[in-house]
């Protein structure tokens, strides 16, 4: 029997966290209607189980960083992979919705762990730089057909096994992953750099409560004696956070590249482009359901159209940042995506599927345009020397937005009369994000670049993201503190 090749048991290895947590993020969109029936869930129980997860993924991202420099990527990669595992056991075999939610946070912690080191092992595993740029495009390419196809496989899960199955194909995915990292990916030392852990617990109590109040509000009543707690813990998080930020040296993040005005926005249009995107995941999961009576493998079917695209569209970019800078390349694209959100507030009973698929299809090719416009912006506002550090603030910043977008999401639904008007202000707010995101992309990234090539005229102006295999080898850089895609 012949003997695989290292490189593909590498690639492999560090792949099958990725692929773990990607199809977690969007098939959890079609299984969401199911879960909710089965286990009697309320909408705001609901949405925990959604949220839940990303609120842990976003909340530990940037300590789990830190932590992987200080203990070695390889054992913080396999401890992530184990917690998911045992995470995703549990979820399958969940009596009850609250056992469910206390999975899914345990599940983000796990997908903390590993995802800041997957990208950054990958990286160091192919050392010679030709052969790492034909791996990241294939690493790439996995990222975005997970996205892709998630929903889709997600439904057909869900309508032949059931919803269990969802998190029950994880465990061998987990085990083979943790075998494989073990044969045949070196470890290497960590540093003796202090974590910030009082600024990253901060962080916690901060989104904790912002998400508690936006989730529980619609059901609780804004005026809640929970919901007002849950704001004034979040406050006193924010203040303390900022106090201790401003007095120590060991800071959570790096302040002062957000004096940078594109760094600053292509974070801005991090959070509200993830906060969009998932926002409309969520709700479109539902609505083709529960609205319009989709099955859980229709609605897998009817939901590809908002990522289908993602993939061809990343390989437009490839093409297209050669001659067009990221301002341009950001606006447009938000543009069309708030345009073709804002079409679908018209939303009724009445309205053709051919409609909604065409919408969802327009923001999908968009998205796979925006995401890597806006670290290509944030590379070039920084420079390779920030890269890494500046890469995992995007990420970050993305996957709060991701949180916030869903909490809110599900806070329009909670407090709408029916399902097509909830999933119609949904969109109205989807669209908005979007706009405002193109806004602060023409005004906080355009403008600026127009301004440097202004003053550079006449002389050599180097653009780190758009000359030939160069985008991924500021992905290389970035990958030590897991900056990824869409995700």
């Amino acid at each position: 029997m012949p003997k695989i090749p290292p490189g593909p048991m590498k690639i492999t290895a560090l792949a099958a966290g990725f692929l773990m947590a990607s199809l977690d993020t969007t098939v959890m969109q079609v299984a969401g209607a199911t879960i909710q029936e089965r286990l009697h869930a309320s909408l705001s129980q609901l949405t925990w189980a959604v949220d839940g997860y990303v609120l842990t993924f976003a909340a530990l991202l940037m300590l789990a960083g830190g932590l992987a420099n200080r203990v070695g990527a390889r054992r913080v990669y396999m401890w992530g992979m184990g917690i998911f595992g045992v995470a995703s056991l549990a979820s399958a075999l969940a009596p009850g919705i609250e056992v469910l939610i206390g999975a899914r946070l345990l599940q983000g912690a796990g997908a903390a762990l590993f995802m800041p080191s997957s990208l950054a092992l990958l990286v160091r595993a192919f050392p010679d730089a030709r052969e790492r740029i034909k791996v990241l495009g294939v690493w790439s390419a996995i990222v975005s057909s997970s996205m892709a196809l998630g929903p889709t496989a997600g439904g057909i899960m869900v309508g032949a096994f059931g919803w269990r199955s969802i998190f029950l194909i994880n465990v061998p995915i987990g085990i083979a992953g943790m075998l494989l990292t073990r044969r045949h990916i070196a470890g290497a030392g960590g540093d003796a750099r202090p974590l910030a852990a009082p600024g990253h617990g901060a962080v916690i109590v901060l989104l904790a409560g912002i998400s508690f109040a936006l989730i529980e509000g619609p059901q609780l009543g804004w005026a809640a004696a929970p919901v007002i707690g849950a704001v004034a813990a979040a406050a006193l998080a924010a203040v303390l956070l900022i106090g201790r930020e401003y007095r120590t040296d060991n800071q959570v993040m790096p302040w002062t590249l957000f004096r940078r005005a594109r760094f600053t926005g292509a974070n801005a249009v991090g959070f509200l482009f993830n906060a969009a995107f998932y926002g409309s995941l969520f709700v479109i999961g539902l609505y083709v359901q529960h609205a319009r009576g989709a099955s859980p493998l229709q609605a897998g079917l009817e939901i590809l159209p908002l990522t289908i695209f993602i993939p061809f569209s990343n390989i437009a970019f490839a093409r297209i940042s050669v001659r067009v800078a990221a301002g341009p390349l950001l606006t447009v694209p938000l543009v069309v995506a708030g345009a073709a959100s804002l079409a679908l507030v018209a939303l009724s009973p009445s309205t053709p599927y051919w409609m909604l698929a065409v919408a969802l299809g327009l923001t999908s090719i968009a998205g796979g345009i925006i995401s890597p416009a806006m670290t290509a912006a944030m590379v070039d506002a920084t420079g390779t020397r920030h890269a890494n550090t500046a890469g995992s603030i995007l990420n970050a910043n993305r996957q709060i937005g991701s949180l916030i977008g869903i909490a809110s999401i599900g806070a329009v639904l909670a407090g709408s009369p029916d399902w097509t008007a909830g999933a119609a202000l949904s969109f109205l707010l989807v669209g908005a994000a979007y706009l405002a995101a193109a806004l602060i992309a023409w005004r906080l990234i355009h403008l600026p670049e127009r301004r440097e090539a202004t003053a550079a005229a006449g002389g050599d102006r180097v653009e780190s993201f758009v000359r030939g295999g160069e985008p991924d080898l500021a992905l290389a850089e970035v990958a030590d503190h897991g900056d990824q895609t869409l995700g």
